[in-house]
């Protein structure tokens, strides 16, 4: 999982309650099967957040702890920042070149 990126982007709590709302009515464009993180799935989140900016991620494994892993592992791959993991979907936002959504 050889991707290089920018530092990971940190968000204050009221960004993160900012975003959460704005992802609300966003549907999982990334999912993580049975194989756990692959390459593809990271390559894949690399082009959901160039096009998407805040991406949803569903896990379907039953592993809290994996689930964990699997959240900062894409976010370190891809230079985004974790905003949300509830439940079995993950909430990750990485500013684009001209950002779409302005952050508190």
């Amino acid at each position: 999982m050889n991707t290089s990126t920018s530092a990971t982007t940190i968000l204050t709590p009221q960004q993160r309650k900012f975003l959460r709302a704005q992802a609300h009515d966003l549907k999982p464009v990334v999912m993580i099967g049975n194989q756990g993180l692959t390459d593809a799935v990271i390559r894949e989140a690399q082009r959901s957040l160039v096009a998407h900016e805040l991406i949803k991620i569903r896990v379907l494994g039953d592993d809290r702890e994996a689930r964990e892993t699997w959240l900062a592992e894409i976010c370190a791959a891809t230079g985004a920042a974790p905003v949300q993991h509830i439940g079995k979907l993950l909430l990750i936002y990485r500013p684009a070149d001209t950002p779409r959504l302005q952050l508190p």
